[in-house]
């Protein structure tokens, strides 16, 4: 008897193929339901509709077509047990070989705008993922197939040996399972954020979990002895996922961690609304960030404000490259510049750096909504710290008012201090860091270093604490220096020391009412 394969697919790229070769190369019958049967008959294919197969009709609108004994008997029954194919005889139901099945769109649903709740739980598949959990689960018996890479490799198994092997049968059952597992995943995530009315969620869920399917095996991660491999969420490309790499050796665990760091920073400066932005990343931390009239002098104030740890470093553009920036870019060593686009001509320009990656990324802006970071036993979660900085809803504590360019230059400090790891102190003028502290066990130690860079320069400029100053030391330091205004939290029970250190000297404090620590 001919071997027979169920095919029930909604992306159909490379289906006709399989079939074709199914059907002409190794003799196997077909059956399939819905949209995949028509396909395959347009085809020329010959194919029995499931509703034929099992003598029970489509019902319910579509909803119940594979769900019978016809269908689950040929799948789940043991071949090697007399009882299984006992039953089988007495219920005249074929065993299936082969089941080549993927499920509804439903990520692809949810993120089209305008999506309705209703519209969403339709595009929920049941018959899908109970057909590819019996055929994994019976994978020591028949072959399942749930993506389109797959084909190929099925169809040289069946060249090979004739059949496929119990391994492949093994790593397909594997793969369906997290299939069915991101399927679900993803469901209850959008049930858990769904604008439902009736549903009163909590912000986080009682229970959160994620997945993702590899596409890029890394060199290493952070280190050469640890290994490393890159995760895409969801079955739509997004974020890094997204981005377009023009040139440059492949990316790895430490690019991407720092690409991801610098689009951050630069995410603070939306190309549409803010003049040209630059940053400059050394192993996550910003050295060097500015804006300008130009892309090209905003590239260059940011080189400046320390050329020296740009030196192998990250850029991040808000706009476009031009051919200008392009020719400066190329008098520096870097490891990766990403920029919301690239001009041709400016692209020329830098494939003359063939080993430096340059990506381009249409939207820098939008990241991920949670963070998460492993500890032993579980996992942490939080929001993302996106809140936007409002000087509207700031708090001038001292005697002396900010000017209106004050202002302006103490929200870019803020800005970049968000980025800075904690404790962290950045010292800016005409909206370019001078001197950046972080990561100091104490916030007297991140002060020190920042107006140490920043030198003379520090001489009327500004400075941005993301947390509080527990004591006055700090604030008659940053004078002593030059800085003319201060942005902080605020929040400590010793506020009015520093409130009044900076009344006796002169300066501007602005309270933001809210912090910015980065672990």
């Amino acid at each position: 008897m001919a071997r027979l394969a169920l095919l029930s697919t909604s992306d159909k790229t490379g289906l006709i193929d399989l079939a074709r070769h199914l059907v002409e190369e190794f003799g196997f019958d077909l059956i399939s339901s819905g949209g995949t049967a028509t396909a395959l008959k347009e085809a020329g294919l010959p194919v029995t509709k499931v509703s034929d197969y099992t003598g029970s009709p489509e019902i319910l609108g579509g909803r119940v077509k594979t769900l019978h004994p016809q269908i689950h008997g040929g799948i789940l029954a043991r071949r090697d047990l007399a009882e299984d194919r006992a039953d089988l005889e007495t219920n005249d139901i074929r065993p299936i070989d082969l089941v080549v099945v993927n499920l509804y769109p439903f990520e692809q649903t949810i993120a089209k705008e305008g999506v309705t709740f209703a519209d969403a739980i339709e595009n929920i598949d049941i018959g899908g993922p109970t057909l590819l959990r019996a055929s994994a689960k019976n994978h020591a018996h028949l072959t399942v197939l749930c993506n389109p890479g797959q084909y190929d490799s099925y169809l040289k198994e069946l060249r090979s040996n004739g059949k496929a092997s119990a391994e492949f049968r093994l790593s397909c059952a594997r793969t369906a399972f997290w299939h069915t597992a991101s399927y679900d995943r993803a469901i209850a995530t959008y049930l858990d954020t769904a604008g439902n009315a009736e549903t009163q969620n909590p912000t986080l869920p009682d229970t959160f979990s994620i997945s993702g399917h590899q596409i890029q095996s890394l060199r290493y991660g952070e280190n050469p002895h640890q290994a490393a491999a890159w995760y895409q969420m969801g079955t739509t490309p997004t974020g890094w996922t997204a981005a377009n790499k023009l040139q440059g050796k492949e990316l790895s665990y430490n690019n991407l961690i720092d690409l991801e760091a610098a689009r951050q920073i630069i995410a603070e400066f939306p190309g549409s609304s803010e003049d040209p932005a630059v940053a400059i990343l050394k192993h996550t931390n910003p050295c060097g960030v500015a804006m300008g009239n130009s892309l090209v002098e905003a590239y260059q104030k940011a080189l400046a404000a320390d050329s020296v740890s740009a030196f192998g470093g990250i850029v991040a553009c808000n706009r476009p490259l031009d051919a200008a920036t392009a020719t400066e870019l190329t008098k520096t060593f870097l490891e990766c510049v990403v920029a919301p686009d690239c001009e041709p001509e400016a692209a020329e320009i830098l494939s003359k750096k063939s080993k430096v990656r340059i990506l381009t990324l249409g939207d820098l802006s939008s990241g991920p909504k949670k963070t998460l970071k492993a500890i032993a036993g579980g996992f942490l979660v939080q929001e993302s710290d996106d809140a936007i900085a409002e000087p509207t809803d700031w708090q001038v504590v001292t005697e002396k008012q900010p000017t209106k360019d004050q202002l302006a230059e103490l929200l870019f400090a803020w800005k970049v201090v968000k980025h800075v790891k904690s404790n962290a102190i950045v010292v800016t003028r005409d909206r370019t860091t001078l001197g950046v502290g972080a990561g100091q066990m104490n916030r007297v130690g991140s002060v020190k270093i920042a107006l140490e860079q920043a030198g003379e320069k520090a001489q009327g400029a500004v400075l941005a604490s993301d947390g509080f100053f527990p004591f006055e030391d700090s604030v008659r330091t940053a004078a002593a220096a030059g800085i003319v205004a201060v942005v902080q939290p605020g929040g400590s029970l010793r506020d009015s020391d520093s409130i009044a250190a900076a009344n006796e000297l002169g300066l501007v404090m602005v309270c933001t009412g809210i912090r910015h620590f980065y672990h």
